[in-house]
């Protein structure tokens, strides 16, 4: 199993924001978007922040995909 980070690409469309608008909006670092990229696991903690920021539950930034 894997995880795809696509649902919250599909979200920052939809918000017209960019991946590095999480920089500001969350106070996501350079490491951690480029985990988003690459599809690596990252903390609860950062999801928490992305699901406070852009107003969403954690479906919205990632699924549980099948290798």
């Amino acid at each position: 199993m894997g995880i795809s980070y696509r649902p919250l690409f599909v979200l920052l469309a939809q918000k017209g924001l960019k991946k590095t608008d999480l920089f500001t909006v969350a106070g996501i670092s350079a490491g951690t978007l480029a985990k988003f990229a690459k599809g690596e696991q990252v903390s609860l903690d950062v999801i928490e922040r992305l699901c406070k920021a852009l107003e969403c539950q954690p479906n919205d930034i990632f699924e549980v995909t099948s290798d």
